[in-house]
């Protein structure tokens, strides 16, 4: 797998057959270097409801009739739309045929705010396995710490892990050491940081470097093959 980081918490990844996008919140994404008419997505995959991780889904998945992968209500929510949509949830797995998704927990919120200001719930937040050739994939999507992130190291193995770091609305730094620990990757991303002046973090300093050659800071538009 090939894979891109876009800034605040959207991955690409490239499977050499699919092109699967996590949480692909561009516009209003001032670190994402790519624009949406740009994007060629089969697949989209969402960790929960709110705006900077919906983002542009809607008008991407119409533009390539991408189908979306989220948990339940967020995916009945994206039907209502017009929106091709597979609904799935916490602790639960399905293999498609671009790859393995299971959905775990997360410990944060979960609705969409409509632009006449009208919020929806979309159900529970999750984390993200994604699964292909042998490798697996966590992204952590919007959470607190919790231990049962023990568990996903145990069973789950993920060879690379995208962690928030911002502090105030997720994990900060502090806490994310801990949840790299746990899960045990071969190798750890930070994510959800910088994009707004409330989760400014020096990724370097508070998080990489204390993680040894098991961590690395990926710019917007930088890729890692996994």
């Amino acid at each position: 797998m090939k894979v891109t980081y876009h800034g605040h918490s959207v991955l690409e990844i490239q499977t050499g057959e699919h092109s699967v996008w996590i949480d692909p919140f561009i516009n209003g994404n001032g670190q994402a270097k790519i624009k949406v008419s740009d994007i060629k997505a089969d697949v989209i995959l969402l960790t929960h409801g709110h705006n900077d991780h919906v983002g542009d889904t809607i008008e991407i998945a119409k533009a390539n009739n991408s189908l979306v992968v989220a948990p339940f209500e967020l995916a009945e929510y994206m039907g209502s739309k017009g929106v091709k949509a597979h609904p799935m949830h916490i602790g639960g797995s399905r293999t498609f045929d671009f790859g393995r998704v299971k959905f775990t927990q997360a410990f944060h919120g979960s609705s969409y705010e409509e632009e006449d200001g009208t919020v929806v719930y979309t159900g529970m937040p999750a984390g993200i396995l994604f699964s292909h050739g042998g490798k697996t994939l966590y992204h952590a999507g919007d959470t607190a710490l919790f231990s049962d992130m023990k568990l996903i190291g145990e069973f789950a193995k993920p060879d690379v892990a995208f962690l928030p770091i911002g502090d105030n609305f997720t994990m900060g730094p502090e806490d994310a050491l801990v949840a790299a620990k746990w899960i045990g990757a071969d190798l750890t991303v930070p994510i959800h940081f910088n994009t707004f002046p409330v989760i400014e973090q020096d990724p370097e300093a508070s998080f990489v470097s204390k993680l040894g050659n098991k961590g690395k800071v990926l710019q917007s538009g930088e890729s890692l093959n996994v």
